[in-house]
């Protein structure tokens, strides 16, 4: 079987969010208990890199403290003013050793629900194939804004086009990229040095990177995944909350599976570092968050908010109530 361990993951968090309205980071924004850096952090250690580095550059002293205390063994690299993922990564291999050898993954700091699963298959694709550049990809109904998948009869891919550089023919492709990839760390460092910027955005395209490989006669190839929630990102508020809300129900699709009732899905949120025993029941609007932990069969009751709690088996918490307008405090009774 093929090594999944690669030799580097590059994670880009560099870019500037401003859709998002906000003073804080956008990969700093938090959904399911983590921010977004770190639900892409942890995907990218459960691949065990040699090296881990993160490009940061908008508001880089806050996102460096933050991966400091959940992450203190990557290694933050610092992108500099020409703007582009291709200088991104060109940023973060510059802070890796020049003998580097092997696949180097690179992925982003704000597709939270992309998972160590996905990586490792794409990671196995490319030693399999004896690829230079293996792309992730997803097909969607609506392609509109993504750079689109290119490939030749053979079905290998032979460029990836932006959407504002693709002909009206390119623009019906509905395979698109999800800009995580795997590169051989030396035809990655060769391309990137024939990077220009000529393109509508003005900008170094790290997608040049696949044409450049099929010039040269090397393979490339795409996994294409179908479930398009594992490389969506986020741009805006509306976009955290739908992926905040996927990544709910899918913690609590994984509980119940293990043995764990949920009343009320749809009313119920459940951090992903939360542990719940066997026959816990979780009542309608129970909220837990943080290191929770709840033990075999226990209750928590109506609209309880748990936060950094340690529930006993069997205990019971109480529901949230009103005593003369004011909050009772939650109780828990074995």
């Amino acid at each position: 079987m093929a090594s999944t361990s690669p030799a580097a993951v590059i994670v880009m968090a560099a870019g500037k969010g401003t859709r998002m309205r906000s003073s804080l980071p956008k990969v700093l924004h938090r959904i399911g208990g983590r921010s977004l850096l770190e639900h892409a952090v942890v995907a990218a250690r459960g691949i065990a890199p040699q090296h881990l580095v993160v490009v940061v550059r908008h508001q880089r002293d806050a996102v460096v403290a933050q991966l400091a205390e959940f992450a203190p063994d990557a290694l933050p690299a610092d992108q500099d003013e020409i703007p582009g993922t291709g200088r991104a990564v060109a940023c973060g291999l510059a802070a890796l050793p020049d003998d580097l050898a092997g696949p180097v993954v690179v992925t982003s700091g704000d597709v939270p629900l992309l998972d160590t699963a996905t990586v490792r298959a794409l990671v196995r694709q490319h030693a399999e194939h004896g690829d230079a550049v293996t792309v992730l990809t997803t097909v969607l109904d609506d392609p509109t804004g993504y750079g689109r998948i290119l490939r030749d009869d053979a079905g290998a891919v032979t460029g990836i086009v932006e959407q504002r550089d693709a002909t009206p023919e390119q623009l019906a492709v509905s395979e698109v990229n999800a800009g995580v990839y795997v590169f051989d760390a030396a035809h990655l460092r060769h391309a990137l040095t024939t990077l220009g910027t000529d393109n509508d955005q003005g900008e170094v395209y790290l997608t040049d990177v696949v044409a450049h490989a099929y010039r040269e006669g090397r393979a490339t190839s795409a996994l294409p995944v179908t479930d398009h929630w594992l490389v969506e990102g986020c741009n805006d508020r509306a976009q955290l909350a739908a992926l905040g809300a996927e990544l709910n129900r899918r913690v609590l699709a994984n509980w119940m599976e293990q043995g764990v009732s949920v009343v009320d899905p749809a009313g119920t949120w459940v951090d992903v570092t939360v542990e719940l025993a066997r026959d816990v029941r979780l009542e309608p609007g129970a909220i837990l968050r943080g290191s929770t932990r709840v033990g075999e069969g226990a209750v928590v009751g109506p609209y309880a908010v748990l936060t950094d709690a340690n529930i006993p088996a069997g205990a019971v918490v109480a529901p949230f109530t009103l005593l003369g307008g004011e909050p009772a405090p939650v109780g828990v009774t074995a």
